[in-house]
């Protein structure tokens, strides 16, 4: 295994937990559909970029989440936050990154991303009252 692999899987598990780590590493390593892009994520994403030591992972996931956001990629945004729980954002750091993305992304954006969040939120036990727009009948 390269370094950058070593260096992203011991990243990933850090911060998504040894189960989701293996599965990750095994689909890198399969040579099935998607192993490529697996492999890419663990080498460059894990291993050469959120193994830099530029910036702390609570910064790294700052700034992860914002761009998530700003790209509507709701599905990787819940990823995102569960590693930005695990890296210590708050749940009020999460809203404030919310609150934050409207002016500059739009309220579109925003309202799918809270979405998530939330959903997330409520898998992690960290928010299990709030309802979504969808629920409350706005969306």
């Amino acid at each position: 295994m390269s370094t950058a692999r070593e260096q992203g899987v011991q990243v990933f598990r850090e911060i998504m937990g040894d189960q989701r780590a293996q599965a990750l590493q095994a689909a890198a390593e399969s040579n099935e559909f998607g192993s490529g892009i697996a492999g890419l994520a663990l080498d460059y994403a894990f291993g050469s970029v959120w193994a830099r030591d530029g910036l702390e992972r609570k910064q790294r996931s700052l700034l992860t989440i914002g761009m998530l956001i700003a790209s509507n990629q709701v599905l990787e945004l819940k990823n995102h936050v569960r590693i930005g729980v695990t890296n210590g954002l708050s749940v009020r750091e999460l809203e404030e990154i919310l609150i934050h993305a409207a002016p500059y992304v739009g309220f579109p954006a925003v309202a799918s991303a809270t979405t998530a969040v939330l959903e997330v939120l409520r898998e992690l036990g960290l928010d299990t009252r709030t309802k979504t727009a969808e629920e409350r009948g706005l969306l």
